[in-house]
């Protein structure tokens, strides 16, 4: 039981502390590289953070198990609008612009809404996972060209007040920090599921509860330590890239492998809540371009309803 309590201790830790140092590397990367914070959250956080869900599901699919990819996919882009970006918000207002609002969240949305379609249809095919991945290979190509045409003028006016931190650095320390937060994440769970079990909790409800929530967190901490950092548009950009990638990436190179069958298999639920959810976060956005705490505890509220409703039907 103690090492078990000692691995959520240093989980946290390194989640905290990596935290803190991936935001650093990435806010270097986005002036040394001429982006917007907001396209660094995006591509190298959003899809670095998504790394555990995309090995779950290609793991799944190389198993002979596809179906597993849309549960870990959908699961977790619910997590990431309501759970991750509910408790950012619930701390910190996060403040967005008009090019997120037009087209980043519209991309967002549009993803998520192609998924649960194509996932009602009961399978999802080979060439649809393909099309999806180079849609997300066009939109980051797209997201990055546009970016630093924005911002080169702007970089250029920062470099001559604040010079940046080597570029070589910065990368290294964001690859060390995501790939400890992985970890860290891993030891996480490890000690909460057998603390769980060992207090007779059934393994079904962990697996739904910790285990679920573990692979999302660090998009968590991203998220949150960018917030306080004042970087707040690179925490929507983190979900934004996250749900995105889950979407065309995840599922694409997971049904690219291997079609998925019996996508429509008890996932109405699960797929209605995460369109709902993208549109929710949306709308909310679009006010005051801000997300604010009340509507942060609203996310929060809704992914705890979800969690019990999970775990009572389950049961």
């Amino acid at each position: 039981m103690l090492i078990n309590i000692a691995f959520i201790l240093l989980g946290f830790l390194i989640l905290v502390k990596c935290g803190d140092y991936l935001v650093d590397g990435a806010v270097a990367i986005a002036r040394r590289a001429k982006l917007s914070p907001m396209v660094i959250g995006l591509t190298v956080i959003g899809f670095g953070t998504s790394t555990p869900e995309l090995l779950v599901s290609l793991n799944a699919a190389l198993a002979g198990s596809p179906g597993i990819a849309v549960g870990n996919v959908v699961g977790s882009n619910i997590a990431n609008i309501a759970l991750i970006l509910g408790a950012t918000g619930l701390i910190v207002a996060c403040k967005t612009d008009d090019r997120t609002l037009k087209i980043d969240m519209p991309f967002m949305v549009g993803a998520c809404c192609c998924l649960a379609f194509i996932g009602m249809t009961g399978t999802i095919s080979r060439p649809a996972g393909i099309i999806g991945f180079l849609m997300l290979v066009a939109f980051v190509t797209y997201q990055i060209r546009s970016s630093r045409k924005r911002n080169e003028a702007k970089s250029e006016a920062d470099a001559s007040v604040e010079k940046p931190m080597a570029l070589w650095l910065a990368i290294v320390m964001v690859v060390f920090s995501i790939a400890a937060m992985i970890g860290g994440a891993h030891l996480l769970v490890r000690g909460a599921r057998e603390v769980a079990l060992a207090l007779g909790v059934p393994e079904r409800v962990v697996g739904l509860t910790v285990v679920a929530v573990g692979t999302s967190l660090p998009e968590l901490f991203a998220s949150v330590m960018s917030a306080r950092k004042g970087e707040t548009d690179m925490a929507i950009g983190n979900i934004i890239g996250s749900v995105s990638f889950n979407v065309l990436s995840v599922v694409g190179l997971s049904s690219a492998i291997c079609p998925i069958v019996g996508s429509d298999e008890g996932f109405l639920i699960d797929y209605a809540l995460m369109v709902f959810l993208a549109f929710l976060l949306w709308l909310f956005l679009c006010t005051k371009r801000t997300l604010e705490r009340w509507e942060g505890a609203v996310l929060l509220f809704i992914y705890v309803g979800y969690i019990a409703y999970t775990v009572v039907t389950a049961a």
